[in-house]
């Protein structure tokens, strides 16, 4: 299978020979026959033909009408869609390398992605992003990388691996594969006027490039202020009015599969408008490997979008046309003469059931798997990336400044994924905190060599009563070590297992490791096959389950990994302490707000 070449143009030849084809002067090299179109251009289920030419649609026409071909394929009761593009994504969150995300999603009818790789980024800065281009060349998969604009994503608030700022984003935007400026989270330096992130916008409308937005929670002025610097899109959509909101500020919403309760109310709003908008994609964001393997992806999320009222053709319509015209790519999105042949052939429509996958005009994937094994070479993958030496439970004690023995009054991080800020009273033994009822600790190491890694150790009372504790270096988005529970030797064998491997995940329970997921690179990705992957991660779900006390849509696993999304409003702990996207406040954890005695 090596050797695709997705994003190459079509050779002149070949569009020469599908003219020639199209006219019944030439055979096609291979004719779908007996199909239902997906016309996602007039919203119509034909019936139709496809004959194909190289990499080249070069003609719909009348079924039956022709049969001079050097291969026919029988599609009959088929319904014959465009390949499938998932605007936003983040790999990483899927702990897999490019050749095992093509190699899980291509079968499920995603022919094109928008990958954001500002987790590798944060990582090891612009080294990251252009090893995601090479590793993703070769592949059935069009890989359009996003240059990550937020590295870190909240400055002064974090300390990432790297620095990413208007310099090294026009470096990056002038390579051919950079898609656009990837997600600008740094809302408050957009608002603010901050030099940097004008540099970051300003060089990604002069590339002419798509400017990708994160526009968490902004309504209002703020909204229109950050339509108005040049952001284009968002994906962060909390309801159906606010979806509505983001469209008539005239951004793309990017609606993600990744946060299900959104989606009931989005569809509602979507159905209520006079007329179906352009301004709408589908995608998946951030999805974990064992979901990704079970379900696909981005063909779960569009049969999501069914079961909740889109027609069929309007789903599907938001991951192809839709998608085509927000990349500004006339060469994909529809079944059409003209377009690259990349169809995907659905046994059932509603169900987005997924039967075979064709690239460049060749069959890619049939039944759910690759026809042939796709390249896999990761030895060059950034490796080497937790700088920390093991941790002894002492670590994971709250020091209070200033009290020995006593009772004060400390910071807390309320909620989980809604956030507030909060105080407890606590009591104070040996220079220690003793943890309240219903609160937990939060340990956040700097893991990247660049600043003291002593720990911050923070209160938090949105998460119950964990009996062990879970820890990764997948922490949205500065990726530093994280760790949560309530007993200092369960938060000290599970750090020290990622310290051991590499990064990745774990959990311990009783002061021993229940579970651990290695990312050997880069903290952030395995280097196991996507099943394995996807088992080992299972697990590690099952033995986290055994310990946290789960209160989902907000309280859920996936949660754990954005307890330090620095850049969203509310406070977060960082490695410099519990920050605020919104007032860019900083608070030591241990600084008591009152002394009680």
């Amino acid at each position: 299978m090596a050797g695709f070449q997705p994003q190459a143009p079509i050779p002149a030849v070949v569009r020469r020979r599908a003219v020639q084809a199209a006219r019944g002067a030439l055979p096609f090299d291979l004719l779908l026959r007996g199909g239902t179109v997906v016309d996602v251009a007039t919203g119509e289920l034909r019936a139709a033909d496809v004959g194909i030419v190289g990499g080249l649609i070069a003609s719909v026409h009348p079924p039956g009408s022709r049969d001079d071909a050097a291969a026919v394929h029988d599609v009959s009761g088929r319904f014959l869609a465009p390949g499938f593009v998932d605007n936003h994504l983040h790999f990483e969150s899927s702990f897999m390398a490019p050749a095992d995300y093509a190699a899980t999603v291509v079968p499920h009818g995603v022919t094109t992605t928008v990958w954001d790789p500002h987790e590798l980024a944060n990582v090891v800065g612009v080294a990251g992003v252009r090893w995601a281009v090479e590793a993703s060349r070769g592949l059935p998969l069009r890989v359009l990388v996003a240059a990550p604009s937020s590295v870190p994503s909240a400055p002064g608030l974090e300390v990432a691996g790297a620095e990413i700022g208007p310099a090294e984003m026009r470096e990056m935007l002038d390579w051919p594969e950079i898609a656009g400026v990837a997600e600008v989270m740094d809302m408050a330096g957009v608002l603010s006027g901050s030099e940097r992130m004008e540099g970051i916008v300003a060089a990604g409308l002069a590339s002419s490039k798509n400017v990708n937005g994160h526009g968490r929670d902004l309504a209002g002025g703020d909204l229109q202020a950050y339509a108005a610097s040049g952001v284009s899109s968002d994906h962060e959509i909390t309801s159906g009015e606010d979806l509505l909101a983001k469209l008539r500020a005239g951004l793309t919403v990017e609606l993600r599969g990744s946060h299900d309760n959104v989606l009931p109310g989005a569809v509602a709003a979507i159905r209520a408008l006079p007329v179906f908008p352009a301004g709408v994609v589908a995608c998946t964001d951030d999805i974990f490997p064992d979901e990704l393997v079970e379900k696909g992806g981005l063909r779960d999320t569009l049969a999501r979008l069914i079961a909740r009222g889109l027609r069929p053709v309007e789903a599907i319509r938001l991951a192809t046309l839709n998608s085509a015209l927000r990349l500004k790519r006339d060469d994909i999105g529809i079944v059409a003469a003209g377009r690259r042949a990349e169809i995907v052939v659905l046994s059932d429509l509603d169900a987005v059931t997924v039967e075979r996958v064709y690239v460049e005009g060749r069959l890619v994937a049939e039944d759910g798997r690759m026809v042939e094994a796709l390249p896999r070479d990761l030895a060059d993958a950034p490796r080497d990336t937790v700088k920390l030496s093991p941790q002894p439970p002492e670590a994971f004690r709250l020091t209070v400044e200033g009290v020995r023995d006593g009772r004060a009054v400390l910071p807390v991080v309320g909620g989980a994924r809604v956030v507030h800020w909060a105080e407890v009273e606590v009591e104070v033994q040996n220079g220690a905190a003793v943890l309240p009822a219903g609160h937990c600790f939060v340990a956040i190491f700097h893991r990247h060599g660049r600043r003291d890694p002593a720990p911050m150790v923070c209160l938090m009372d949105g998460w119950g009563e964990p009996t062990g504790a879970v820890a990764t270096t997948i922490s949205h988005d500065n990726h530093n070590l994280l760790v949560m529970g309530r007993d200092p030797a369960d938060m000290a064998a599970a750090a020290n297992a990622l310290i051991a491997c590499g990064g990745g995940m774990s959990v311990a329970a009783g002061g021993a490791v229940t579970a651990v997921m290695p990312l050997p690179i880069a903290g952030l990705l395995a280097e196991t096959p996507p099943e394995e992957t996807a088992r080992t991660f299972a697990q590690l779900r099952a033995a986290a389950d055994s310990v946290m006390q789960w209160q989902p849509p907000f309280r859920v696993f996936r949660g754990v990994t954005g307890i330090s999304l620095a850049c969203n409003p509310g406070p977060h702990p960082t490695d410099l302490g519990i920050t605020d996207g919104g007032t860019g406040e900083v608070r030591a954890p241990n600084r008591p707000v009152r002394v009680l005695d």
